[in-house]
């Protein structure tokens, strides 16, 4: 199972120091103005410290949202700010993007099966992390990344997937040694 293990960096450009990476500490702030309601998620500049405030809620009645969601915006919910930046209508709106390097770990919940012949191997996304598959197989088998490049084009491992490019939903492979 492919876990996260922090909130991603958030790539994006600094106004103050032109770098291009956020962190997200999951701090958020709220404004109300009569009825209205804006939500921002606060996230903090690697390279100079500089809050950006990424938009939740846009002038929302304050009747229209739901008390458990304010609650959580209210206490700061880690949780809340990992689910709303995996959510593309979030990440579209502040033109945002999301760098997941060392952010995620594999459990493969032992070694013990490695040693077969035949090998069915299911892969379970706990969050919607773009991983390649290739650095998956090669992490969880305990091999090179050009060994199992090799066994692809050797026929030896097989998906129903593509097992180029970057996936972030779940998937099947067999390994024949």
């Amino acid at each position: 199972m492919v876990v996260p293990t922090c909130l991603p960096l958030v790539l994006r450009r600094c106004h103050a120091c032109a770098s291009g990476r956020f962190r997200a500490n999951g701090k958020f702030r709220v404004n109300a103005n009569h009825k209205l309601l804006d939500a921002w998620l606060l996230v903090l500049c690697t390279a100079c410290g500089e809050t950006a405030k990424l938009s939740v809620l846009e002038r929302v009645n304050v009747r229209s949202v739901r008390p458990e969601l304010l609650d959580r915006l209210h206490d700061n919910d880690p949780g809340l700010a990992a689910e709303l930046l995996q959510d593309p209508v979030v990440r579209r709106r502040n033109r945002i993007a999301l760098d997941w390097d060392g952010a995620w770990r594999l459990d493969t919940g032992g070694s013990d099966h490695l040693d077969r012949e035949v090998i069915d191997v299911s892969i379970r996304f706990a969050a919607r992390i773009p991983v390649r598959p290739v650095r998956l197989i090669a992490e969880g088998c305990g091999l090179s990344r050009a060994e199992v490049e090799r066994l692809i084009t050797e026929g030896k491992l097989v998906s129903a997937v593509r097992l180029s490019g970057r996936l972030s939903g779940d998937f099947t492979f067999t390994l024949k040694r």
